[in-house]
């Protein structure tokens, strides 16, 4: 196989990795986004958070998978460069709460390395894709 395909296959195994990851979480926070706030220890004290929390994570996060799944079939890299800024923007949300509020958790140690590394493996692959593309 040669790179430009190699590198096309890792990209879009990447994008249906993170398609299904979000799709997941929106999926559950369509159904029970009590179950969602469970992750993080938080109890949703009435039918505005219950209803925020389906809006935001089940019905945004929804709207997210079908993009990445439309960028997938049409356009890869900009389904790379959309995942790299996703990712990289949680990622620095988490990096501004360290700074103004303090420490993070365990859930949020952990997932500041995966949203980092999420969006250093997009930015990786745009670099290379762009690499070939301009050969």
């Amino acid at each position: 196989m040669n790179t430009q395909k190699s590198i096309k296959l890792s990209s879009q195994i990447y994008i249906v990795f993170s398609a299904l990851s979000l799709g997941y979480v929106a999926l559950l926070s369509l159904f029970s986004p009590q179950t969602t706030m469970n992750l993080v220890a938080t109890t949703l004290p009435n039918t505005d958070a219950i209803s925020s929390i389906r809006g935001i994570y089940g019905g945004v996060g929804l709207v997210i998978t079908f993009q990445l799944i439309y960028l997938l079939m049409k356009d890869y890299y900009k389904g790379l460069l959309f995942l790299s800024l996703f990712w990289g923007a949680y990622a620095i949300s988490r990096l501004i709460t360290i700074f103004s509020d303090g420490a993070l958790g365990d859930f949020g140690n952990k997932w500041i390395i995966i949203e980092s590394t999420f969006s250093i493996i997009a930015i990786v692959l745009l670099i290379l894709a762009n690499k070939i593309s301009k050969k």
